[in-house]
């Protein structure tokens, strides 16, 4: 039995990767090579289990938000969100791009964006709300209490000019919902997701899946601020059960705008591992062959890591069924 379960679980697993590569969505990788590199593949046969589970009106790449009236509430108080977004951007509050010294800086989710100009502050993530975010937006936080579907939120600045390149989210734990503040209003400001453009608008909602391809440009002379929430994903009681393990990652990746915020295990794991990262292009430059060792020790290490807690997931999953 067990070779029999063990034997389900890797055709499963190739048959996940081949879905999502393949399969899933309009919008393609450009070879596999890609997908490998930026498809987060080891995440996908966890990822297609809460496929399975979530409810039909949460499956498109772009959803019809009027199906999720729990998030309305965000909407009707768009210029009371906006007010306090626009607020804390002409203090100051946004963390400086690529600053060292700002305490989000170690931001393992969202730290590549700020070479594209894009930045954030946020407001409450995964049963942690800033203190930060109490202080500079309390209407905002207020708000945002009111809606339990939302599981973490931020504000999110993308400046004339900037994008956001091609990708997509490792975990399918959330939904990711748009609120339009205050932006160009324009088309040359959009998302594509799974190929299909969205130009946002003030006041106008967005919600998408973020497993599907997507990416941004700001090719406007505007500043775009949008709130950006990640919103519960509507599953089977089964389906809320499973998702139970990326709830818990998610907790752990809670990030401080200043000092005064939480840090999450692995913000602080990553802002120690920051100083070893940066030796280590020193060492590419006087030492190729030992910085090249060097990575594949680590990469090979967290893959072992990853592929082991897939794993165990997959045959609890199993074995429960």
């Amino acid at each position: 039995m067990s070779t029999l379960i063990m034997f389900a679980i890797v055709i499963f697993c190739i048959g996940s990767m081949g879905y999502a590569y393949a399969i899933r969505g309009q919008a393609r990788w450009n070879g596999f090579g890609e997908y490998v590199r930026k498809g987060w593949p080891l995440f996908t046969p966890f990822n297609c289990l809460l496929y399975l589970f979530t409810k039909p009106k949460a499956r498109p790449a772009i959803m019809d938000v009027s199906e999720f009236p729990e998030l309305a509430e965000l909407q009707e108080n768009w210029e009371i969100i906006r007010d306090e977004a626009l607020a804390l951007n002409a203090d100051g509050g946004f963390d400086k791009i690529g600053d060292k010294k700002s305490a989000s800086f170690y931001d393992i989710g969202f730290r590549t964006f700020y070479k594209y100009g894009w930045t954030k502050f946020y407001l409450n993530w995964y049963g942690y709300t800033h203190k930060s975010a109490k202080r500079a937006c309390p209407k905002t936080v207020e708000i945002l209490s009111r809606v339990p579907a939302v599981n973490g939120a931020m504000f999110s600045i993308l400046p004339p000019g900037g994008q956001l390149t091609r990708h997509l989210d490792p975990v399918a734990c959330s939904l990711r919902y748009h609120l339009g503040l205050a932006t160009p209003n324009d088309d040359k400001c959009y998302i594509s997701v799974d190929d299909h453009k969205y130009s946002w608008r003030d006041g106008e909602p967005l919600l998408f899946d973020v497993t599907f391809l997507h990416y941004a440009h700001n090719d406007s002379d505007k500043l775009r601020v949008i709130l950006m929430c990640d919103v519960e994903r509507p599953m089977s009681p089964i389906g809320k059960f499973l998702n139970m393990p990326y709830k818990w990652l998610m907790k752990a990746t809670v990030v401080p705008n200043t000092d005064e915020d939480k840090k999450g295990v692995a913000n602080k794991t990553f802002s120690t591992l920051v100083p070893l990262l940066e030796r280590s292009k020193r060492l590419k430059e006087t030492n190729l062959a030992a910085y090249k060792a060097l990575k594949y020790f680590v990469n090979g290490t967290l893959i072992l890591i990853t592929v082991g807690l897939i794993w165990a997931l997959l045959q609890f999953f199993f074995w429960l069924f």
